[in-house]
């Protein structure tokens, strides 16, 4: 018998080779499931950044548009004032405009008012010259001694014409217009004012189709006429006319008179 028969063994009874399979089926399962979660979780991990990084563009996208429509907002704002701006301008000049119109309305209707007082004080002078005519020929004419006076008057018209026209002169070369009809009337023995505005007042007013010789005519208005000379009868008058023609007998048809007065 061996020496060691009766020595206790400490060696691990053998396990069958199925059990031992089973073990290690286990513990690489085991670790394979270690691994499986922990792949889970690193995988959760990862994809986390991932989701955040796919929604930057939409935020971004957002702050773009943001962006856009705040710009737009502005530059509609700048045009809406810029519209304003132009309404009150035009608006102004419209008022400008107006109260310039007003004022030229107001000065003309004033010219004019002037005007048509200026005319009545001429028709009262003229209405008052008329009632003192008598005082522009003696008393002691007769109708007869008138009509002699006439023929005097147009016998020395006739007798200058010729003579020239120099502005300002009376005789006995040389006349202007009113300067002749005063010289005429003077050879008669009737004076008359000097000029050709007082002329056209100097006697009673008569109608052109009621023309007599010695009658006064006139160029312009009444009381402010430019041009006299006298009708001789017969559609024609003798005048100092113009530094180029002189003294003329012309037709009434040569230049139409606007007016005539009577002195006679």
């Amino acid at each position: 018998m061996s020496p060691n028969a009766h020595i206790t063994s400490h060696r691990k009874p053998r396990r069958p080779a199925t059990q031992s399979w089973v073990v290690r089926t286990g513990v690489a399962g085991g670790v394979l499931s270690t691994l499986a979660v922990a792949g889970a979780g690193s995988a959760t991990a990862v994809e986390k950044p991932s989701e955040a990084t796919m929604e930057m563009p939409a935020f971004n996208a957002e702050i773009s548009t943001s962006i856009a429509q705040s710009a737009v907002a502005t530059q509609q704002a700048a045009v809406d004032y810029q519209v304003r701006a132009q309404v009150e301008d035009a608006i102004d000049h419209a008022k400008a405009d107006a109260k310039k119109a007003k004022e030229e309305a107001d000065r003309k209707a004033e010219a004019e008012r002037k005007a048509a007082e200026q005319e009545q004080r001429d028709a009262e002078a003229r209405a008052s010259r008329s009632s003192d005519r008598g005082s522009l020929s003696t008393k002691s004419e007769s109708s007869s001694s008138a009509t002699g006076s006439t023929a005097t008057l147009i016998s020395f018209l006739e007798a200058q014409v010729g003579k020239a026209y120099v502005m300002g002169a009376t005789g006995s070369s040389a006349y202007d217009c009113s300067g002749l009809v005063q010289a005429a009337y003077n050879n008669i023995g009737i004076s008359l004012p000097r000029v050709s505005e007082d002329q056209s007042t100097a006697g009673t007013q008569v109608g052109l189709g009621n023309l007599q010789p010695g009658d006064i005519l006139y160029w312009g208005s009444a009381g402010s006429a430019y041009h006299v000379a006298v009708y001789i009868g017969g559609g024609k008058f003798i005048g100092a006319q113009n530094p180029s023609s002189g003294v003329v007998e012309r037709d009434l048809s040569y230049s139409p008179p606007t007016g005539a007065v009577r002195v006679l």
